[in-house]
């Protein structure tokens, strides 16, 4: 085990590496956040901030030689990065997940490969790959390979034509066309995995997106008991086979009554955000366990949750929405990131309602989001 007051280190400074920091200040850890952001929300916090490039060797270096472990807050890390400081101090997760999940091509295919269900998709290298007229997977989104997020570098397409519109709009990068499935809901499920393969999954959050970001996530889902189930099997398996350790989140779509694998992040997610007022042990507790070889906490929900992000869509040219509104709520609590601008679509903070009957609880999460103009 690693205890405190060790220094552990963070790769990236976002609203992730935020949290982490914090709970790690709480458990007695220090923290060294890398990452070149000089504003970076983490950093200011953190007990060192090396501001500088993630694959920057001085910094490596330094973070090798003051650091006993490390973890990453985000997936586009280089995994370069992760291997070389693994040479020299504890990485966790390790490059081999990251490589996968920092890769649409290489996650897609390691879903087909392990027969974990998805939806059908094709590599678009050159512009021969896009499919014709009558390919089944048409309507379809292309989605670049490296650093898409929150509906970022990614296009619906109708037909043959659009979609070599959008391929050139990404610069003719690599590619994936997935088949755009019908969703009936999508769901969520945050696990954190230990070094000896001991597993503690939190439950079950139904996800609504808005411009391809998460808006609102609702615990427990509201689907079936079934799929509710089906979800935390399917993401236990993707972590096992990753052979991950750390906290994971494992997007899911539910089309036609069937479960399908999206996407795996190997970070703590925007949808696991819930744990930190909800559960015994919140996902960046967790991920500092499973770091640490500490053993892993209960994740069992105690109160019923939603959970809404706040962007910087709220902020009326830049200004703070007036925050009296949510803290006048007794069962809300209000989260800020500490970011120094607010941008249209840029994650700023999240509220969380929490309550024993999971209907008020809805109600009244949507109820303050409109008194806030969240909504339009």
């Amino acid at each position: 085990m690693i205890l405190p007051p060790a220094m552990l280190g963070m790769l990236g400074g976002g609203q992730l590496a935020r949290f982490f920091v914090i709970a790690a200040h709480e458990m007695g850890y220090r923290v060294t956040v890398l990452d070149p952001d000089h504003n970076s929300p983490a950093g200011r916090i953190a007990d060192g901030h090396l501001c500088a490039a993630y694959d920057d060797s001085q910094a490596l270096e330094k973070m090798a030689q003051t650091c006993v472990a490390v973890t990453t807050e985000f997936e586009n890390v280089p995994a370069s990065t992760l291997t070389t400081l693994a040479k020299r101090v504890r990485v966790y997760p390790a490059a081999s997940a990251v490589a996968i999940c920092q890769h649409r091509v290489s996650e897609k295919n390691f879903l087909r490969e392990h027969g974990f269900p998805h939806a059908p998709y094709a590599e678009i290298n050159t512009e021969s790959d896009i499919p014709a007229t009558d390919s089944s997977l048409y309507p379809a989104i292309l989605k670049v390979a490296r650093f898409g997020y929150d509906g970022k570098g990614q296009a619906r397409v109708t037909n043959p034509e659009e979609a070599l519109a959008a391929f050139h709009q990404f610069k003719s990068e690599q590619c994936v066309l997935e088949q755009m499935l019908t969703l009936d809901y999508e769901v969520s499920v945050v696990l954190a995995r230990d070094a000896e393969g001991q597993i503690a999954a939190f439950p079950t959050s139904e996800n609504i997106h808005r411009n391809g970001i998460l808006d609102i996530s609702i615990v427990p889902a509201r689907g079936s008991i079934e799929d509710r189930d089906e979800a935390q099997l399917l993401a236990r398996a993707v972590a096992e086979k990753l052979d991950f350790v750390g906290t994971l989140g494992v997007e899911i779509f539910v089309s036609g009554g069937q479960l399908y694998v999206n996407e795996m992040a190997p970070r703590p997610h925007n949808s696991g955000h819930y744990t930190l007022d909800a559960c015994i042990t919140n996902q960046f507790e967790q991920q500092i366990r499973a770091l640490c070889g500490l053993p892993l906490g209960d994740a069992r929900l105690h109160s019923n949750a939603v959970m809404v992000n706040l962007l910087g869509d709220v902020w009326p040219e830049g200004q703070a929405p007036d925050w009296s509104v949510l803290f006048e709520q007794t069962n809300l609590k209000l989260h800020l990131y500490g970011k120094h601008e607010a941008r249209p679509g840029r994650k700023m903070g999240h509220f969380t309602v929490v309550g024993d009957d999971a209907d008020t609880v809805l109600q009244h999460a949507l109820a303050v989001r409109k008194r806030i103009k969240v909504e339009g």
